[in-house]
C-alpha cells in the first residue's frame, strides 16, 4: 500500500523532499537518535521499528516525507499519522546540528505541512474537526519553542517509568486477591487471538479511560490496527482481569504489553502499553494483579525490565502505585495540542 505525497511549501531551494523508502532506516534511526542524545541525553532508536514505520504495516496510516540538504544529507522528518477519526499525531524531526535559526525556520515549514495533511484527512473522514497531537521531551527547549510558534499549546506531562526485573520473579509473585482471575486472552490453535477477548480487552480500556485526560473513543478496528502495527506487538501478551460478582465473572481490567528491543546489555525487556481497571472493579487489587503477571511474565521470558508511561497528573494515583512496586522515573515526555477546525 503506497502512501499519499507529502507537499511541504516554501522550503528554501537548499532543500529537496521526497517520500521515504525501506533503504531509508539507517539515515532515519540515525536522525532519531541524534535528536533523542541531544533532547534527553540517551537514545533508544531501533532501526528495526523506524523500518516498520517508514515502509511495513506501521507506516499505512501515515502521510511521511524527509527533508534532504543539497549534499544528500538527511535534515528532517515529517509524519503526519491518522490514528483515528479525530485525532492526528503530527510528528517533526529535525537534525539537532543544524543551526537554530535555520532549524526553527525549516520546523515551521513542517508542521505548517503536518496541519495541511490533517485537514486533508480529517475532511477525508468527513469531521468538522480534528485534534492535532504531538509532543517533545521535557528537557527539550528547542523542540517546546517551535510548538509553540505552530500554535499547539502544552496539555500535560507524562512519566517514562522503568522497573528492573529479577530471574525469581517468575515464580515469586503475589497472587491476584480473592475472586479477581487474570488470564491471557484465549487463542486459536494458530496463535490468532478469540475475536470476543480482543474486544472485552477494548471494551474494558475503552470503559476505564472515559474520564481521564483526553479520552476519545477509538473504534475496535483502529485499535487493533494501531497496536498490530508496533514491532513489538506481541499476541500473547495481552491480559483479562475477570471478578467475581452474583451475576458471574465479568471482565474488570486488562494489560496490553509489548516487547523492548535490547538495551546495552543485550537484553530484551516487556512494555507496558495500556493498563485498566473498569471503575466497578477498583479497589479490588486488579491492577497491582495485571502488574504482577506481566513482570513474571517478564521474568519467564529472561527480560531485564519493564517500561510504562503514566500520566504525571493522573486521578488514580498511578504513579504512586508504580512506584510502590518499583518503576522509577526515567525521563519526561510533554503532550502538545492545537485544536483544528476543518
Amino acid at each position: 500500500m503506497s502512501q499519499p505525497d507529502v507537499t511541504i511549501d516554501g522550503l528554501p531551494a537548499r532543500y529537496a523532499t521526497r517520500r521515504p523508502e525501506a533503504a531509508d532506516a539507517p539515515a532515519v534511526t540515525a536522525l532519531l537518535a541524534a535528536h533523542q542524545v541531544a533532547a534527553k541525553g540517551s537514545s533508544g532508536a531501533d532501526e528495526h521499528a523506524v523500518l516498520v514505520l517508514l515502509a511495513g504495516t506501521g507506516s499505512w496510516t501515515r502521510r511521511q516525507a524527509l527533508v534532504e540538504a543539497a549534499d544528500g544529507r538527511l535534515v528532517a522528518w515529517l509524519s503526519v499519522h491518522d490514528r483515528a477519526a479525530g485525532r492526528t499525531l503530527v510528528e517533526v524531526t529535525v537534525s539537532p546540528d543544524l543551526p537554530g535559526d535555520e532549524a526553527a525556520e525549516l520546523a515551521g515549514h513542517l508542521f505548517a505541512a503536518g496541519e495541511r495533511h490533517a485537514r486533508d484527512i480529517a475532511t477525508m473522514r468527513g469531521l468538522r474537526t480534528t485534534l492535532l497531537d504531538t509532543g517533545a521531551y521535557a528537557d527539550d527547549p528547542r523542540q517546546r519553542r517551535w510548538l509553540e510558534a505552530a500554535g499547539y499549546r502544552h496539555t500535560r506531562t507524562w512519566l517514562q517509568m522503568s522497573r528492573p526485573v529479577t530471574p525469581d520473579e517468575a515464580t515469586g509473585m503475589p497472587g491476584p486477591r480473592e475472586g479477581v482471575v487474570v488470564r491471557p486472552v484465549d487463542r486459536h490453535e494458530d496463535g490468532l487471538p478469540l475475536a470476543q477477548d480482543l474486544q472485552a480487552v477494548h471494551r474494558v480500556l475503552e470503559e476505564s479511560f472515559q474520564d481521564h485526560f483526553s479520552s476519545y473513543r477509538e473504534s475496535f478496528p483502529e485499535f487493533v490496527m494501531r497496536l498490530r502495527e508496533d514491532p513489538g506487538h506481541r499476541w500473547d501478551h495481552w491480559w483479562l482481569a475477570t471478578v467475581a460478582t452474583d451475576e458471574g465473572a465479568v471482565p474488570a481490567g486488562a494489560v496490553v504489553s509489548s516487547v523492548l528491543t535490547p538495551d546495552a546489555t543485550g537484553c530484551e525487556g516487556s512494555y507496558v502499553d495500556y493498563i485498566g481497571v473498569h471503575r466497578r472493579a477498583r479497589g479490588r487489587g486488579v491492577a497491582k494483579a495485571l502488574l504482577h503477571e506481566v513482570i513474571a511474565d517478564a521474568a519467564r521470558r529472561g527480560r531485564n525490565r519493564v517500561g510504562l508511561e503514566v500520566d504525571a497528573d493522573s486521578p488514580t494515583g498511578a504513579d504512586g502505585l508504580y512506584a510502590s512496586m518499583g518503576w522509577v522515573t526515567a525521563y519526561r515526555t510533554e503532550s502538545w495540542h492545537r485544536d483544528l477546525d476543518v
